[in-house]
């Protein structure tokens, strides 16, 4: 196809057409008979030519340029149109040059859809866009790049701009969208007018950005929001220049505010919740030659409508604790920066005062208000420090690791609260749950409670993930020996109801070899999964951790392994599991890495388990997981059996016993038992009660006597059946203890004489060498002829009937 361009000379304007850059020569130009690959077409000119190939889009681009100069002549104001006509589709960008005197301001003024400034490099949607320039005298300011479909509506500048609007090549646009006015001087690089009349956002940028705004200028936006609508302004990057003279700084003009201008910093919180229309202007300094820096600035300004409980404030109540930071802030903070267009969340310390992300520190009491229609998208995170320097003034205390109400109490979800624990050599850290108890989160056994804990021991050098706890378990505390982070994670609104029933508490303890040592007390109807600590990536080197299992009284643990050996190999030292008893004469159980694990077995007291790591070769780590269950302990059926036959014998001895004493009572006086009065009876083996020696005391003459034999001149019958007899047993010649005797055994005395059995009964073994002296009537002999034998140890046997007669012992 074939194009003509005719161009007048009162138009002033020039038609460039050239290859795009970075395009090989695939296409060319003819006019007439000469081909080029770049054409252009002056003010008075007419030209027509062709393209050699059918899509000349591909290769080349256009410029448009038409100067207009404010200075010598006057200046064609009004709107500005896209001209020449009959332009080939093509790439192609317009260019407006205006020269003006910084004595004047120009003005354009932008139809509806408006524009939006994007930053550098950014491409809008439809590839249409606008770039502006500023000269004063020979420098140039780019102003921004904007879009269509945005809340720019008028841009004024001081002295001469440059317009470029961009177009692809297949764009139907007809109109530029602007007009050019003439205003006085607006003693200043420019204002940017930016109209919100609706919820919504608007990002701007200070001139020249990412590069640094002009040295000691001074430009304005001027947001123009309706009065029922709610702005607030929000610095998301800036940086400052070095300054030699006056303070960058930002100002505002708020109608109705008693202290216009109000005065910022750009590192301070700007000002929110601002009713209607406001102007915000940026102020630059004399900069330092040799160093000037970069004075730049990105920031966003949100309307919204006012809140349903914009006046509705909630009471945070700090002043009671310490060391602790309390930060409200947006879902995804810090990590995720939301998208602008997003809709906001404000929290607010003062009506003028609101941010995404507030931080609140003890020992004050704050008054926080929200501007956001959906509190859901906020959250909590707080932490507090812990911490030990002297063991002997924090030992005995215990600390609550409880979420305080203040924070409990806000219509904010509670996303972590953590405690630091900080302890100095040689103290450890001891960390318990006496009535919830904690539940280990495990593959085999998950926790579904609304919150949970994660445990971290870490040293400068090193970092131990403890594992994961949640209440409701058998673990009653953890001992470790490093400081600790404790992190409480929430899991859905159920938190609100269990955060009353809290327990967790810690206290500083002395120092524990173990890096970790647990204390477990299951519930006996439960499986109780334990595993070692960094799971699944595996204990550090050289790391050992214990269990304490509590067994109760009436009940038996069963210990098992979840698989059959520690899957390590050690490059340096060995790897030990060992297992033991907490009893007398218990025997340790010791596994090495390259040993099978024991098999399940059962405890029948309370136990430990300890498991030392090496430094194992790469790619094995020593990753340990064991279970405990109970069952209440069973009798041998043997053992019963035993203690009833037993028990039967004893009561049939008993009855014989009995049956025997009533037929003898019937028969004969009871028998009488004639005691040395002088002997003392203070509990043998306690020497201090004995106040003479063996030598000197008569305790170790004792006797008794058959009341048939003493008596039995009197029991005689006509026919002299019945013959007393006196058996004496010869003491003991050889050296005397200085310790009491013990009575002789219950089963030695003679209480059934008369009984069918004519065997001798067996002698008793003296184990402790005393004498005893027993004497019974012979045949032949009266009862008052007992002989008082003297030995050399000065023992003495007394007649029994004298002693009977002296001791008023007769029944």
């Amino acid at each position: 196809a074939s194009f003509t361009i005719p161009l007048r000379t009162v138009d002033n304007i020039t038609v460039t057409i050239k290859l795009r850059p970075g395009i090989s020569v695939g296409c060319q130009i003819r006019v007439r008979n000469f081909i080029r690959s770049e054409l252009k077409i002056k003010p008075g000119e007419n030209v027509t030519f062709t393209f050699t190939c059918s899509t000349p889009e591909k290769y080349f681009i256009m410029e448009i340029q038409k100067n207009i100069d404010c200075v010598s002549g006057p200046c064609p104001f009004g709107d500005v149109h896209l001209y020449p006509l009959g332009l080939p589709r093509l790439n192609r960008t317009f260019i407006w040059d205006v020269k003006a005197s910084t004595k004047a301001g120009l003005e354009l003024k932008f139809s509806t859809p408006w524009l939006r400034q994007i930053e550098p490099g950014e491409m809008c949607p439809d590839f249409i866009s606008y770039n502006i320039n500023s000269c004063i005298d020979t420098a140039t300011v780019n102003i921004g790049t904007f879009c269509r479909n945005g809340s720019v509506s008028r841009v004024k500048l001081l002295g001469g701009v440059i317009m470029s609007l961009h177009l692809p090549w297949n764009s139907p646009l007809t109109t530029s969208g602007f007009s050019i006015a003439n205003r006085a001087s607006i003693k200043r690089l420019c204002i940017i007018e930016s109209i919100l009349n609706r919820e919504s956002s608007v990002t701007l940028m200070s001139p020249n950005y990412p590069l640094g705004f002009p040295e000691d200028e001074l430009m304005t936006w001027q947001f123009v929001v309706p009065s029922n609508m709610r702005a607030s302004v929000f610095f998301h990057n800036y940086s400052l220049s070095n300054c030699e003279r006056k303070e960058e700084r930002v100002e505002y003009y708020i109608p109705g505010s008693p202290s216009n201008p109000e005065v910022f910093k750009l590192s301070d919180s700007q000002p929110a919740n601002i009713a209607g229309s406001f102007n915000l202007s940026l102020q630059g300094c004399d900069q330092d030659a040799q160093n000037p820096g970069i004075l730049r600035l990105l920031f966003q300004v949100v309307v919204q409508h006012p809140q349903v409980d914009e006046n509705v404030t909630h009471l945070v109540d700090l002043s009671k604790e310490w060391n602790t930071t309390v930060t409200i802030h947006f879902e995804g903070w810090p990590n995720r920066i939301p998208l602008m267009s997003e809709p906001i969340c404000l929290i607010c310390k003062d009506p003028r005062t609101c941010d995404r992300v507030l931080t609140l520190v003890s020992g004050a009491v704050y008054k926080i208000s929200f501007l956001c229609k959906d509190l859901s998208r906020l959250r909590i995170t707080a932490e507090k420090g812990i911490s030990c320097v002297d063991l002997r003034w924090c030992q005995r205390k215990i600390y609550s690791l409880l979420v305080p109400k203040a924070i409990t109490q806000l219509p904010i979800r509670l996303q972590k609260f953590m405690w630091k624990l900080l302890a100095p050599d040689l103290i450890s850290i001891e960390v318990m749950s006496p009535s919830l108890k904690l539940q280990q989160h495990v593959p085999e056994q998950r926790c579904n409670t609304s919150y949970s804990y994660s445990i971290v021991s870490a040293t400068p050098e090193t970092e131990l993930n403890v594992g994961v706890f949640c209440p409701g378990g058998s673990i009653e505390k953890i001992q470790m020996r490093n400081n600790i982070t404790i992190s409480l994670r929430t899991f859905g609104k159920g938190f609100l109801n269990e955060s009353n029933h809290q327990d967790l508490k810690m206290s500083f303890v002395p120092h524990i070899k173990d890096e970790c040592t647990f204390t477990v007390s299951p519930d006996p109807k439960a499986k109780v999964y334990l595993q070692t600590p960094d799971w699944p990536y595996g204990l550090p080197p050289y790391v050992s951790i214990s269990w304490y299992v509590i067994v109760p009284s009436k009940q038996v643990a069963r210990l098992g392994f979840s698989k059959d050996r520690m899957g390590i190999a050690c490059e340096t030292g060995r790897a030990y599991v060992n297992i033991k008893e907490e009893t007398l004469g218990a025997e340790e159980t010791v596994r090495r890495e390259d040993e099978l694990l024991p098999k399940p077995r059962n405890m029948y007291h309370n136990f430990w388990v300890n498991v030392s790591n090496c430094k194992p070769v790469d790619k094995t780590q020593l990753t340990l997981q064991f279970w405990v269950t109970f069952a209440d302990k069973q009798i041998d059926l043997g053992v019963i059996l035993a203690v009833v036959a037993g028990a039967g014998v004893l009561v049939a001895i008993g009855l014989t016993v009995c049956c025997v004493k009533k037929k003898k009572k019937k028969s004969q006086n009871p028998m009488v038992g004639v005691y040395n009065a002088n002997v003392n009876t203070q509990m043998p083996g306690k020497q201090g009660l004995f106040t003479k020696g063996r030598k000197n005391n008569e305790s170790h003459v004792y006797a008794v006597i058959d009341d048939a034999m003493v008596y039995g001149h009197l029991l005689k019958e006509s026919n002299g059946s019945v013959t007393p007899e006196v058996d004496v047993y010869r003491p003991f010649d050889g050296p005397i203890g200085s310790l009491p005797p013990s009575p002789p055994p219950f089963s030695f005395r003679k209480d059934i004489k008369h009984s069918s059995n004519t065997e001798e009964p067996p002698p008793l073994m003296d184990t402790d060498h005393d004498t005893y002296t027993f004497a019974h009537q012979k045949s032949g002999q009266s009862e008052d002829n007992g002989d008082t034998n003297e030995k050399n140890n000065g023992d003495t046997s007394l007649s029994l009937l004298e002693n009977k007669e002296q001791d008023g012992l007769v029944e």
